[in-house]
């Protein structure tokens, strides 16, 4: 079985509908923070409308969108945007959203069984990065019988080995904090693919989008959730 994994397409549609002719897999493993974004009901209904070989996990974004409303976490989503995409999603959607379970274990070709999780498993908002030190990582994957654990979160693309593990940040599709623009994303089996697939960006300001698309380059990024999680303790 081959997985393609979308990560953090952040209400992007035009970024995830470049994508899916591309993601050739047997499952689609869409890896949360899937709505937080310009077109949050479009994003979400064009990935259910694929059919069973989607699953989803939750992320934190979609966590916050469905708690009961509370003061702004550092680091996540800004109250304006939370707002405007709760606007623009269904009780329907959002209860599914609430749904989500927070890991799931696939077994994937040339791989063995692998983990996928949004943040850390553990935890869907943990701060670990490319250079988090091994031990705090291992400290984040003790439970964790597989030995490929994918995950997102931080929008930037890695694959890094730690002791018997092998941690993959499968990238931002919607969001990424990259180098190059596109649309960031990996194909797991036989082996762990990264990609990047290009597409032209839709007008998020003209529906009313309250956000800047970012541009922090992955050296900023990473250095950012770096000092963030050591705050945060």
């Amino acid at each position: 079985m081959r997985v393609a994994a979308l990560y953090d397409v952040h209400g992007n549609l035009p970024a995830l509908d470049a994508v899916l002719p591309e993601a050739d897999a047997d499952v689609i493993l869409v890896g949360g923070d899937v709505v937080a974004g310009p077109w949050p009901s479009e994003t979400l209904e064009r990935l259910r409308g694929l059919g069973e070989h989607v699953h989803f996990i939750r992320g934190n974004a979609d966590r916050e969108l469905t708690r009961a409303p509370g003061p702004p976490r550092k680091g996540g989503p800004p109250p304006e945007v939370l707002d405007f995409v709760r606007k623009r999603l269904s009780e329907e959607q959002l209860s599914f959203l609430a749904s989500l379970p927070l890991l799931e274990s696939v077994e994937v070709e040339g791989l063995g069984r692998v983990l996928f999780c949004h943040a850390t498993p553990r935890d869907d908002e943990e701060l670990l990065t490319r250079i988090s030190p091994d031990e705090r990582w291992l400290e984040a994957l003790a439970d964790v019988s597989e030995r490929v654990v994918v995950c997102g979160h931080t929008h930037v693309q890695f694959d890094r080995r730690i002791g018997d593990f092998r941690l993959v940040n499968a990238g931002s599709v919607g969001m990424p904090y990259e180098a190059e623009p596109g649309a960031y994303w990996s194909l797991l089996g036989p082996d762990v693919d990264l990609r990047r697939t290009e597409y032209e960006a839709g007008d998020a300001g003209a529906i009313g989008w309250p956000e800047e698309w970012p541009a922090e380059t992955p050296e900023e990024a990473t250095e950012f959730f770096e000092k963030l999680s050591r705050e945060r303790g």
